[in-house]
């Protein structure tokens, strides 16, 4: 009877072997890394359910939510460098460089989380994908609010560790990153660092009255 018993959990084992290659590859999600339509898609789709249950979260029910979704779909580490401008960053040391990533994060995550906390219907539609010079593509978007409205957003996309993130975005035209950039370098040359980190914690603070 032992021996029976044996054979019979060897067969068992053996069994479960062969199905474990299935299983595993069953399981694996797909590791080929989302084009740029598909990383604009995944952030609009998201806002517009943020959106959805703006009131059910709140402010920090959204900001949580849409964390990870900011954190993989923009490079805000290359923006707040950008903006800063290679001379004013390297002037700054790695515990400066670090607080004011952190902050500039922060800072952007905390705008989304504020502006989109109400749906009433809104709608994004993807107009077009092009190739830009340097190996970037420019996604564009239209957002159609309730009243019939319109917002234009142009995503500029890069590739960084494999991966397509956005470098830039443009409101109707509008540059955020060149909007930032005259206004962090005059409070850098005028007030310096401490002053640029105050203000952008003061907009932090302002956009959870929203």
């Amino acid at each position: 009877m032992k021996v029976i018993r044996t054979i019979k959990l060897i067969g068992c084992c053996l069994i479960l072997v062969m199905l474990l290659p299935i299983s595993v590859a069953l399981s694996t999600p797909n590791s080929e890394p989302e084009n740029p339509e598909q990383v604009i898609e995944k952030l609009q789709s998201s806002l517009l359910q943020v959106m959805r249950e703006g009131d059910k979260l709140g402010y920090e029910g959204r900001f949580k939510f849409l964390e990870p979704i900011i954190d993989e779909s923009h490079d805000l580490n290359l923006i707040i460098k950008t903006i800063l401008g290679a001379t004013y960053w390297s002037q700054l040391d790695k515990e400066q460089q670090d607080l004011i990533a952190e902050t500039f994060r922060k800072l952007s995550i905390a705008t989304y989380a504020g502006r989109f906390n109400q749906y009433e219907g809104e709608q994004f539609q993807i107009v077009e994908q092009r190739a830009l010079p340097r190996d970037q593509v420019l996604v564009r978007s239209r957002l159609t609010k309730s009243d019939g409205g319109t917002v234009n957003f142009d995503y500029v996309l890069h590739q960084t560790d494999g991966r397509w993130r956005i470098a830039n975005i443009l409101f109707d035209g509008v540059s955020d990153l060149a909007i930032k950039r005259g206004e962090y370098r005059a409070i850098l040359q005028r007030d310096g660092f401490q002053a640029l980190i105050d203000m952008i914690r003061e907009k932090i603070v302002l956009t959870q009255q929203n």
